[in-house]
Formats: C-alpha cells, sequence, structure tokens
C-alpha cells in the first residue's frame, strides 16, 4: 500500500445490484454527513475489474484501494462469496476491509463469509430506519474510528 493513504479521499466500493438497496445506502452514508467518494458496482465481475484494474478500469490507479468494501452476497455474474475469496486471497487486496451487508441469514453464509476473511456479516434491516441506522453505524466504524494495517 502506498504511505498517502490518508492524503487522499475515502473510497468506498459498495457491490449492491438492488437499485433499492443501493439508493438507501448511498442515502444513509449522505446523512452521516459523509462526503467520500462512492463507486457503485452492480455485481461481482465489475467489482474484481475495479480492484484489479482491468477491462473498463484500466486507467484505474491499482495502488488506491478503496478503504471498505460493502458486498452483498446475491449478485449476478460472480457472486459475493466468490468475490470475497478472490479479495482474500490475493496479497494485493487481502487487507481491504470488507463488510458483507446482504439479506441473507443462511448460516452456511454465515460461516463461509467469516471462514473466507469477511471483516463483517450484517443482515440487512427490513425497516428503512433500522437499514438507514445500521449503515450509518457501520461506516462510523469503519471509515471513522477503524485503524487500517496500512498508511
Amino acid at each position: 500500500m502506498t504511505n498517502n493513504w490518508k492524503e487522499r479521499p475515502i473510497e468506498v466500493l459498495l457491490v449492491e445490484d438492488n437499485q433499492d438497496d443501493v439508493e438507501l445506502t448511498l442515502f444513509a452514508l449522505e446523512e452521516q454527513g459523509l462526503k467520500n467518494k462512492i463507486k457503485v458496482v452492480g455485481d461481482g465481475a465489475e467489482a474484481l475489474s475495479f480492484l484489479w484494474c482491468t477491462d473498463q478500469y484500466a486507467h484505474r490507479n491499482p495502488n488506491q484501494n478503496p478503504k471498505l468494501i460493502l458486498l452483498d452476497l446475491k449478485l449476478p455474474k460472480v457472486d459475493g462469496l466468490e468475490v470475497l475469496e478472490f479479495l482474500k486471497s490475493d496479497p494485493r487486496t487481502q487487507l481491504l476491509p470488507v463488510v458483507i451487508l446482504t439479506s441473507s441469514r443462511d448460516i452456511q453464509d454465515v460461516t463461509k463469509g467469516y471462514t473466507l476473511g469477511t471483516n463483517s456479516y450484517i443482515v440487512k434491516p427490513v425497516d428503512y430506519d433500522k437499514f438507514t441506522a445500521a449503515v450509518q453505524e457501520l461506516s462510523l466504524y469503519w471509515l471513522g474510528l477503524n485503524q487500517p494495517p496500512y498508511f
């Protein structure tokens, strides 16, 4: 990782295919007062292209990874658990904080998520206010309080 991590804008990668959840998440982050650069991708393949700077993201600086990845599990093309497995098995991305934000309460998904190295597993609340509060709390922690292992 580069030493200028704190000097550049914080970047959140939101990997979510449900447009309603994208809008709610973005609204919750805006309500939190975050002025962070947020990149939204709608499937797992695009997330991997973004992170590995391939295809339409070939111009992106590979040394400027997001500070936080919010990852849904049920994604088209490449599912969230596969994305997580790729992330945590590559030295370039293994330290990136990944928070699974999904509607799945399936114990197999939870267990596999943690086995593959997720930093947190959050089930999306159905209630609008609870969903907004959950996104705000996780962003406060991961973007404000958490100390990443790089500077």
